[in-house]
């Protein structure tokens, strides 16, 4: 008997489209889907196909833990083909609770996930043999935590039986459940800025008084970083003036230092200026007071053919005054007299 190749869909290689849907591209492969245990599929085997692997969920506020989920499904085995299904909003709404995002929204957050090769719309809540069989699935990826739901206290359990099911860890700090606390937790501070960014009351189902709250709110935080703004700046004007002070200060006391320097250099004790003030001094003083002759001058050689000059006595003579004009006069002719006698 001729066997029959396989035509399973392999895992996409290129990442510029987003992943199919399963309805558009079914499994049509006619060979025979042999059941692989764990250790095998780890060890690569079967080589003519990859191993088919499912992990189901919500995908609600599509986040990293989700992520992180899928990236541990696809990489459980090397040569993995990831099927993703997903829940409707009918089966969500019905046994887990109100969703943020539409069914339409969580399936396409879905194809554009790195990791998945495949997404299967209005996924089942409880994982039937038929449903297994027509989309020729190995293994069931998910975390280990027993999953309560429909009645029943773990839907895994009869994959679990079955020996299909792989565990997956989950990421600590984020779920979405996690998300929609923080949102109802700070409702007061995202219907305000959704408020600020266009939307109206009645879009965030928000009374008529919390409205005016929220926006008087609004307000007074438009004030409050106004005057953060101002504060920022005002103490970026004092630091700039503080800095061109400060320089100011260093220029003026380097510019005193040159000043009472030069001062001490003109005027100081041993100065250019008392230099000069002394020269100026001591020529005044031989100006005004010059230096005395001396009492006898050098006596002169006699020369032969003259004979020595007679020496005058300069020494003051003492003369009463005349007492009349008359006798003036006798004294003047006397005096003509006395010379006419030593010529």
């Amino acid at each position: 008997m001729e066997e029959i190749e396989h035509t399973c869909p392999q895992p996409r290689l290129t990442l510029t489209a987003p992943a199919p849907f399963a309805d558009e591209t079914n499994c049509q492969c006619q060979a025979p889907h042999e059941k692989l245990t764990i250790a095998q599929a780890r060890l690569g085997t079967p080589a003519d196909r990859p191993v088919r692997v499912y992990a189901d969920g919500i995908f609600d506020l599509f986040h990293s833990g989700h992520a992180r989920a899928l990236m541990q499904a696809k990489t459980l085995f090397p040569n993995s083909y990831l099927l993703v299904g997903v829940c409707s909003d009918d089966l969500t709404h019905k046994f887990k609770g109100f969703t943020v995002m539409n069914e339409a929204e969580r399936y396409e957050a879905l194809r554009h996930c790195r990791y998945v090769d495949e997404v299967i719309r209005d996924a089942p809540w409880t994982l039937t043999p038929e449903f297994l069989e027509k989309h020729k699935i190995d293994f069931v990826a998910h975390d280990d935590i027993p999953y309560s739901s429909a009645g029943s206290d773990d839907v895994y359990k009869h994959i679990k039986e079955a020996g299909m099911f792989v565990p997956t860890q989950r990421t600590e700090g984020i779920s979405t459940s996690d998300i929609i606390t923080r949102i109802v937790r700070d409702y007061d501070v995202y219907a305000r800025r959704n408020l600020q960014r266009g939307y109206t009351a009645k879009e965030l189902n928000v009374s008529f008084i919390n409205e005016k709250r929220y926006r008087f709110q609004n307000q007074v935080d438009k004030m409050k970083e106004k005057v953060k703004n101002v504060e920022e700046r005002s103490k970026e004007f004092v630091n700039r003036v503080e800095e061109k002070s400060h320089d100011l200060i260093q220029k003026w006391e380097e510019k005193s230092r040159e000043f009472i320097g030069n001062f001490l250099e003109l005027f100081g004790p041993d100065g250019a200026w008392k230099q000069m003030f002394q020269e100026r001094s001591s020529r005044m003083l031989q100006a005004l007071s010059p230096k005395q002759s001396p009492v006898s001058s050098p006596t002169r050689s006699r020369s032969p053919s003259r004979s020595p000059s007679p020496t005058f006595s300069w020494l003051p003579l003492k003369t009463s005054p005349p007492s009349s004009p008359k006798a003036a006069s006798a004294s003047i002719s006397s005096m003509s007299e006395g010379d006419e006698d030593e010529k």
